[in-house]
Order: structure tokens, then sequence, then C-alpha cells
């Protein structure tokens, strides 16, 4: 098989963010756990951000206290705020911290409860904290591809507002398809053109996909140089801040076989890969709990 240095960042916290039931606690520990077992490179597992905003991660900080580590997955949290960042950074068990930052500035607004420059300086902020606690900035280029708000968007904003947040020292910068707008060329037009540009930044892809067009933007997306990953089992998920309808993320099992059919080896173990698939349908498709208020 061919040697890649590809990195796997499975999300359940994306999975479960938008669903309008209550997973119990121990089932989101029984998934995790599992998960943890499978290989993956990362793990974005929970967020520390207002249980008013994001009721369904609530219990992050409970979840985490039952997590059985390894030293081969890492954690990541999402942080919306400099406060939020803060009471991530005492749990040593967290990696990384991942802050959604909008070329968008409706959807910066409805995220974070912030403006881009605002989020500009929060992002230093988290960026400085992260340096002095040994955890690793994560930025997520939201509406990276276009936004359905009408607010100005092209390639020269996204490459532009890229290479500002990589000036402050972040090393990891996410793509993101938040809503699914993006064509396959806009995918490759954008990687194209940010990847080259900073050498020195590991450029992921967070793409919400379509069971029609998963492949396309994944393959631009990929031969573009891009080589970290941010999926979820089964394609579930979807950022509830953005819209009322939820666009799915990339699934693993389509990582998964894109991989394999490019004879590409990851440390993914297939036989708990297929064990956490069931699980997955269990604690998704079967609600085991009331409605959240």
């Amino acid at each position: 098989m061919e040697k890649e240095n590809v990195e796997w960042v499975e999300c359940p916290r994306d999975a479960m963010q938008g669903l309008s039931w209550f997973i119990p606690t121990p089932q989101k520990i029984e998934y995790i756990n599992a998960l943890l077992k499978v290989g993956f490179d990362v793990l974005d597992f929970g967020s520390f951000v207002s249980p008013k905003a994001i009721p369904q991660l609530r219990d992050t900080a409970e979840v985490l206290s039952k997590l059985q580590l390894n030293n081969r997955t890492k954690l990541l949290a999402i942080v919306a705020n400099q406060r939020g960042a803060e009471d991530a950074l005492v749990f040593d068990e967290i990696s990384y911290l991942g802050f959604p930052f909008s070329i968008s500035e409706t959807f910066q607004q409805r995220n974070t409860n912030s403006s881009i420059e605002q989020s500009l300086s929060t992002v230093e902020s988290i960026q400085n904290l992260c340096l002095k606690n040994n955890k690793e900035l994560v930025v997520y280029m939201s509406m990276a591809f276009g936004n359905p708000y009408g607010d100005e968007w092209n390639e020269e904003i996204a490459v532009r507002r890229t290479e500002q947040i990589a000036s402050m020292g972040v090393k990891i910068i996410a793509m993101s398809d938040t809503v699914g707008l993006a064509k396959a060329d806009d995918v490759k037009a954008i990687f194209d053109a940010v990847i080259p540009a900073l050498p020195n930044v590991k450029i992921g892809a967070h793409l919400h996909v379509s069971a029609d067009n998963w492949k396309a933007k994944l393959s631009a997306a990929w031969d573009s140089g891009c080589r970290r990953f941010d999926t979820a089992l089964k394609g579930y998920g979807g950022c509830p801040m953005a819209e009322d309808v939820l666009v799915g993320n990339l699934a693993a099992e389509n990582l998964n076989s894109f991989l394999n059919e490019r004879n590409v080896k990851t440390t993914v173990d297939s036989a708990l890969f297929a064990a956490s698939m069931l699980m997955a349908s269990q604690v998704f498709d079967h609600p085991s709990a009331t409605i959240i208020d």
C-alpha cells in the first residue's frame, strides 16, 4: 500500500451537536470510547461552549472524565471564545482546541456572537493560551467556499483570511464547507491557492457533502494536496448555527473507501471501524431520551 501521511479526524461532536434530542451521557461515553479504539488520528469529541447554544454537549467535561485514552488518538475540543478555551485548557487529556473563524460576517455573529475583527483578536488570545499550556490550536475557516447570506466571498478573501490566521503562528487550518455550498471546482481552487501559499501550515478539509457530490469534493481536495480530513461515521451532523437544514459531514466510510481505492494505508482497524458503524446507527437512529428543552 502507498505510504501517505494522511491525518484522519473523526468528529462525533459535529455529528451530535445539531440533534433535537439528548444522547444520554453514558451512551456518549460508550460510543466515544469505541471510537478511541478504532485508530483515528484525532477525535473531535466535544465542546466547551454555552449549553444554551449547544445543549447536546453540555456534558463534555463529564464525558471526558470517563474516556479510556490511549497514545494513538488525540482529543480535540471546540471552543467559541476565550472563556471556553480557559475551561478546556485545564484538561491535560485534550491536545487540540478548535476555533470556528468565519470569513462570513453574518455567520461569525451567529456562531460566536462576535464580529470577524473581534474573532481575529480571540484567535490571537487563544493561540497565546495554547502556546503557554502545551496545546495546539486548530482554526476552522468556516464558510471558506461561500455562504448562504449574501456576504461577499471570493477566493482572494478566503486566501487572505487564511494567511492572516497563519501569521499568528497557527499551524493547522481546516477549510470548511460549512453548509455544503461548494462545488468541486471551488474546492480545487481554494486548496490550489492556500496549500502552496502556506507550506508550513497543515491545511485540512472539513467538508459537508451530499450523496451525489462527496466524491468529487473529496477528490478535488486530495488532488490539490490536502491530507487532513474530518469525517463523521455515516455522514451524520451539520452546523445548527448556520441554517435550519443540516448538511451532513463527509462520511467516514466514504473516506475509508476512497483511501482504499488509492491503496493508501491508514492506522484504522477495519473490524473496529465496522463495529463503530453499527454503534453509530444505534446512537443516532434510535433516540433514547427526551427532546432537548
